[in-house]
């Protein structure tokens, strides 16, 4: 089993940053792609970022260029650093792990990961 537990959420105003982090623990070895993913009140739960254990990454067209995905694999942490943060980017950001290799349109589909963190709330306000 992997725990994932995210953190840095918070309320920004508009044009402002936040990082996310999530840390992993238990058999993180397993834990080959790793994405964020982010769901506002009354929408469906959408892929934002995503990277696998070699570093490449693939991100959502609404976050490309203010986004940026990174992996510690020594710390067993991800992180979501976001810059110029809209205020459509408020939701609740979910930390998530697959233990398999993944191709470039299964990398930030919802059924393609198998352990999810709790999330962590992203407010932005214009």
């Amino acid at each position: 089993q992997v725990q994932l537990v995210e953190s840095g959420g918070g309320s920004v105003q508009a044009g402002g940053s936040l990082r996310l982090s999530c840390a992993a623990s238990g058999y993180t070895e397993r834990t080959y792609w790793m994405a964020w993913f982010r769901q506002a009140p009354g929408k469906e739960r959408e892929g934002v970022a995503s990277i696998d254990t070699g570093g490449s990454t693939f991100y959502a067209a609404s976050v490309k260029g203010r986004f940026t995905i990174s992996r510690d694999n020594v710390k067993k942490t991800l992180y979501l650093q976001m810059d110029n943060l809209k205020p459509e980017d408020t939701a609740m950001y979910y930390c998530a792990a697959a233990p398999y290799g993944l191709t470039a349109i299964q990398a930030l589909s919802n059924d393609r990961y198998r352990w999810w963190g709790q999330g962590t709330q992203v407010t932005v306000s214009s």
